[in-house]
């Protein structure tokens, strides 16, 4: 959908974007093709779209001959998608709030592929939902906030390494990423974006029924990030096991959180996890 199209369709219907849903939409032609070849679709592959709006990202993945399942909150752009590509067979469209919908038990999406620009507000949320989920798309395929896929390419030591790195890196690896102007969306944003492509991991670097003591090791040792790794881990594991372990890792007592690699965190939860229980 240009952006010639855009703003004449908004404003027949008497629709004014919402800034707390983070809607800015993507229209640029090219920049659009590109988020599509990243996705490397074919007929019958099945895609998630979250916050696909009045369907400028829709209609090229629909043409590539994948099955869409578009999730979008605000009722009136749903409303909006219906009309305009509401008779395609191969698109399913939920209206719901996809952090929502995504936490619901028993959601399956090995084999899918995740293709959106995502709302900026809940972007970071809904892809470590993803990536942590034991059966979690193939490949994602995401536009967000240039700062959070900087974030995302971060290595261990760099500014940008944090807690999202770490909790999305435990499953995907990043394999290419590109900018894209504030001026491809309407309203152009106040910050720069990019898009980046993310691929599950042939094989997890924990198995999964440690990924709740991962993300509980994780969340702990980013809590503070100026305090030595050692003394918040402390709060939860005896200082021996700690002692231990670190050093079986070659890892210094004085190790801080934004040094340690996805790897190295993977391999503490699992000799930590061996151990024993944390603290109560």
């Amino acid at each position: 959908m240009r952006l010639s199209e855009i703003q004449p369709w908004l404003s027949e219907r008497g629709i004014r974007l919402t800034k707390s849903l983070g809607q800015n939409f993507l229209h640029d032609g090219n920049q659009l093709r590109r988020i599509v070849r990243a996705a490397e679709l074919g007929a019958g592959d099945r895609v998630l779209e979250i916050g696909p709006g009045l369907g400028a990202l829709t209609g090229p993945l629909l043409e590539t001959g994948a099955r869409v399942r578009a999730i979008e909150k605000d009722e009136r752009l749903a409303k909006c998608l219906r009309e305009r590509l509401g008779a395609a067979g191969d698109l399913e469209l939920v209206e719901a709030d996809a952090l929502d919908y995504l936490r619901e038990s028993g959601r399956d999406w090995g084999g899918w592929k995740l293709v959106s620009n995502l709302p900026y507000s809940v972007g970071s949320p809904i892809l470590v939902e993803l990536a942590l989920n034991p059966a979690g798309p193939e490949r994602m395929v995401v536009t967000l906030q240039l700062e959070v896929i900087e974030r995302l390419l971060a290595r261990a030591g760099d500014g940008n390494f944090g807690l999202l790195t770490v909790l999305v890196g435990l499953n995907y690896e990043a394999r290419g990423w590109f900018k894209v102007p504030a001026g491809c969306f309407f309203p152009v944003p106040e910050v720069d974006s990019a898009c980046v492509t993310l691929v599950r991991r042939a094989d997890g670097l924990v198995r999964a029924g440690l990924t709740g003591a991962f993300v509980r090791i994780v969340k702990r040792g980013f809590s503070q990030r100026r305090k030595m790794l050692l003394k918040l881990l402390r709060q939860d594991w005896p200082i021996i096991d700690l002692e231990r372990t670190f050093q079986r890792l070659g890892l210094a007592k004085e190790v801080r959180a934004e040094t340690v690699s996805v790897e190295q965190w993977a391999a503490l939860t699992v000799l930590l996890a061996a151990g024993q229980e944390p603290s109560q």
